[in-house]
């Protein structure tokens, strides 16, 4: 799938290496998109007989039923938008909107609940169709670009949603008990946020959650705005952030399983459905227990909280909104859209409970780790990239195996465990401001182009 996206339909000519490489480019292309079918039959043939939803019945509600998500369809539209003219953009959002209106009025007369998202999902498989069996050259080019990055948005939500169910039938147990004596060397900043969200009141509450389950939609704000200007040039950017969302959600979720934990509110709290330890959270911060074990849990409620994947994609998104895919300064709105975001789905992450601050921790690791090997692609894969996502790589893995098995030292000794834990998290921050940002820096100020730089 990554080669799909980085795959530069506006280059012409270039190197003999680069024309040797196209061949092989195109051939990890067609695989990956064989790929992808294969890997969609295979979850819906998983769950047959696991009582829950498949990728494809999910993709056959949105086309001709009620779809599971009304905004994400749309999302997925918008970005396939940015690859066709100004004039095509118009015309498609008016055939969707006219869809959604026609569909959900007849929902809402058949007594059903109000729903959209059918008009967005029609008209981006029909744009794929018309470019792909209708127009041609580079035309053609940046809007089968621009519709797979659409199409692979939904696509992947779709096995997201699978995979949470996998997380629970292949994980009956969880480590919430071992994660939450490792979160007092933090000192257990989901307890202190959930009773500070519970002051704020409902309002911000409203806010909170509006922001959280809605990630997706400054994602697409920011793709956008990286890729305005493709239609114009016929140049796509090296890297931008669809590219890391995609990857992140491709590595993250299988950390669930490695690693299986449910979150404060469930495991600790009232929606734990008697399975929980207790009713500590928010309101009494739980004992430490130094005999922990592994906590047998419902079948239901996934395992999806370490590493925490909001906080990896709010903090690539922060990451993207500091500079244009050109290395120059990002515009103020954007700048402080993206520390908004990720200062109030960190806010929500802790304050609803959904997830202990070590989870936090590990997925922004997880996220400069991920982004290290992603950035600039021009500059090669270098020691200062390979060391930066090896150093990545250990402090996550070292992380993970100290919330497992030093759990009871890390809570019997807060003030030393902490301080290791967040200064692994501010050594791969400041390496990976110094190898990026820092460079880039350095770059603008000599005014030498970024592409041209090594």
């Amino acid at each position: 799938m990554v080669d799909v996206l980085v795959e530069d339909p506006g280059q012409k000519g270039g190197s003999v290496a680069e024309r040797v490489r196209a061949p092989r480019s195109r051939i990890w292309t067609a695989a990956a998109i064989a790929a992808v079918p294969v890997l969609l039959i295979a979850l819906q043939v998983g769950s047959i007989g696991h009582d829950f939803e498949g990728p494809l019945g999910s993709l056959w509600h949105d086309y001709v039923g009620t779809p599971k998500s009304m905004s994400l369809p749309w999302a997925g539209l918008i970005l396939a938008l940015v690859g066709i003219a100004k004039r095509r953009r118009i015309i498609a959002v008016g055939i969707a909107a006219g869809i959604d209106v026609v569909w959900a009025g007849i929902r809402l007369l058949s007594g059903e609940s109000f729903a959209i998202g059918n008009g967005p999902t029609l008209v981006l498989t029909g744009l794929a169709l018309v470019a792909g069996l209708r127009w041609s050259g580079v035309e053609r080019r940046n809007a089968l670009h621009a519709a797979a990055l659409g199409a692979l948005l939904v696509l992947a939500t779709k096995v997201g949603d699978v995979w949470l169910h996998i997380t629970i039938v292949s994980r009956p147990q969880v480590y919430d008990v071992y994660v939450a004596l490792a979160d007092h060397a933090l000192g257990d900043p989901s307890w202190v946020m959930g009773r500070v969200v519970d002051a704020l009141g409902p309002a911000v509450y409203a806010v909170l959650h509006w922001v959280y389950i809605e990630l997706p939609v400054a994602a697409i704000v920011v793709a956008v705005w990286q890729l305005r200007r493709v239609v114009s040039t016929s140049v796509w950017p090296t890297h931008y952030l669809v590219r890391t969302f995609l990857v992140l959600g491709l590595i993250g979720p299988v950390i669930y399983v490695i690693f299986p934990v449910v979150g404060p509110m469930f495991g600790y709290g009232a929606d734990g459905h008697g399975m929980q330890v207790g009713n500590f959270w928010p309101d009494f911060v739980p004992p430490i227990d130094r005999n922990p074990t592994v906590l047998s849990f419902d079948s239901f409620t996934p395992r999806n909280c370490m590493p925490s994947m909001h906080t990896a994609w709010a903090l690539s998104v922060f990451l993207h909104t500091r500079r244009d895919t050109d290395g120059s300064r990002a515009p103020l709105w954007l700048r402080c859209l993206g520390a908004f975001w990720l200062a109030a789905t960190l806010t929500a992450t802790l304050g609803f409970g959904y997830h202990y601050g070590v989870d936090l921790v590990a997925g922004a690791v997880l996220c400069l780790t991920v982004e290290s090997a992603l950035r600039d692609p021009e500059r090669g894969w270098g020691w200062f990239r390979v060391r930066l996502v090896l150093f990545g790589a250990v402090i996550l893995g070292a992380l993970l195996l100290s919330f497992r098995y030093l759990a009871v030292s890390m809570a019997e000794y807060p003030v030393l465990a902490g301080t290791v834990v967040l200064a692994l998290l501010a050594a791969m921050a400041a390496a990976f401001h110094a190898t990026w940002f820092a460079w880039a820096a350095v770059v603008e100020a000599e005014e030498i182009p970024v592409g041209a730089a090594r």
